[in-house]
């Protein structure tokens, strides 16, 4: 059985930079040493991608925080998380989930079986997001995230994602 890991926007603008929190810096190491434990092709990382025309987007109008920027340091993996994802599929995504990501890994269970880990920023937003559709992609497929390596955009909102997700079959450790 095959393990995948999808590591979920570990990028410099949701840990320390505009949509930053301590919650997400905390999380940073430990996603680090997760990944470690991971064979780097069976490892998938997303990275929110916006343009400079963000603030005109549907998204920008509902969240008005310029962030992750295409090429800025902002949209940039963090240092810790790229150096121990060297070698990872990275999926550069427009919004909160990635039907790119989950074709490619359901290509990739019609060979092997497969179980998912998932883990990153934020709960309540992208990793929710990502895990409901890959759970639609594949609901046989045991999901799971790991919530220790999680953050939300508030402690609350992240318990809340964690119960609708529980409530959705993804299983949280």
């Amino acid at each position: 059985m095959k393990k995948i890991l999808v590591v979920v926007d570990m990028q410099n603008d949701f840990i320390s930079g505009s949509l930053g929190s301590d919650e997400a810096e905390d999380i940073v190491d430990k996603v680090a040493e997760k990944i470690k434990s991971y064979d780097k092709e069976n490892i998938y990382l997303t990275r929110d991608t916006h343009t400079e025309d963000y603030l005109g987007t549907n998204e920008g109008k509902h969240l008005p925080v310029i962030h992750c920027v295409k090429e800025s340091k902002g949209w940039q993996i963090n240092k810790k998380i790229e150096e121990a994802s060297e070698g990872a599929v990275i999926v550069d995504k427009p919004t909160f989930g990635s039907i790119e990501l989950a074709n490619m890994i359901k290509e990739k269970c019609n060979k092997d079986a497969v179980e998912i880990e998932i883990v990153g920023v934020c709960t309540d937003i992208c990793v929710i997001s990502n895990a409901l559709i890959l759970k639609a992609f594949m609901p046989e497929v045991k999901i799971c995230v790991d919530s220790s390596c999680c953050a939300g955009v508030t402690p609350e909102s992240h318990n809340m994602a964690i119960e609708t997700m529980k409530m959705c079959q993804i299983d949280v450790i």
